[in-house]
Formats: C-alpha cells, structure tokens, sequence
C-alpha cells in the first residue's frame, strides 16, 4: 500500500523543481508495470485524520506499507502513533532531501517508529521502499 499525505495530488504541478512534472498516477502506472509481481494499492488524502484511519484498516493486513506523510511527517503525533500501533512495516519515503530543505522539516515523527526511511531520490524513492519489501 501507498500512503501519500497533503498536497502530493499536486505532483507534476507543484514546484517542479523540487518534485518533478510526472504526476503520481502516471508514475503509478509505471511502477506497476514494471513489479507486475507486486499488488499496489494507493491512497492519497489532505486530511491528516483519513491517513490515520487508512494505517488503522491496512495495517494488520498489508505486507507493506510505504507512506509519504508530507508535511505531517514533522507536525503529526498521532501519525506516529499510528505507526507504532499496527502491525505491517512501514518505509518512509520522502521525494525531496528533507535535511536540504527548511530546518522544520528535519524532524520526523514518522522515523521513530517506521522499518526504515529512504528520501531525496525524486519518485524513485518509492521504487526504492518496494524493493526494501521485495529482499
């Protein structure tokens, strides 16, 4: 399953310098061409509490999840806790290096708690969460 937090229905048109032109469902299709051996699901919302409740209903029963909480990375408790409440391993990916950017966004309520964290590689940082499931 991938979770992708606020703003990122924006990808293709949000600051592409930062986040690229490709927008996620087209990026999406690619990626399940290419891991046709993969089931992905996906889910997107603005509203910190609707990610919340998709962790709650994947978490016990998805093999993986990789989740983009975007700007609630650094704002979002109860994401965290969230993440420590379900059983599936979570990957954090971010497009951007969160570190190059504003000092806010260096701190992640998401890490403490996820399998691993992998950012600054544009989209490719969620090909990269789903061969950390695949190995």
């Amino acid at each position: 399953m991938i979770i992708n937090g606020p703003n990122l229905n924006l990808l293709g048109k949000r600051e592409p310098n930062i986040y690229g032109s490709l927008t996620f469902t087209e990026f999406l299709e690619e990626v399940i061409e290419k891991y046709p051996q993969v089931t992905l699901d996906y889910f997107q919302s603005n509203i910190e509490g609707a990610l919340i409740d998709k962790l709650h209903e994947v978490g016990f029963s998805y093999d993986g999840i990789i989740l983009n909480a975007a700007a609630y990375t650094h704002t979002s408790i109860g994401l965290g806790d969230a993440i420590k409440a379900i059983e599936t391993p979570v990957v954090e990916v971010h497009i951007s290096n969160t570190f190059a950017r504003e000092e806010f966004r260096h701190q992640s309520f998401i890490s403490p708690n996820a399998r691993g964290v992998i950012l600054g590689f544009g989209l490719q940082s969620y090909e990269l969460a789903i061969q950390s499931f695949l190995q």
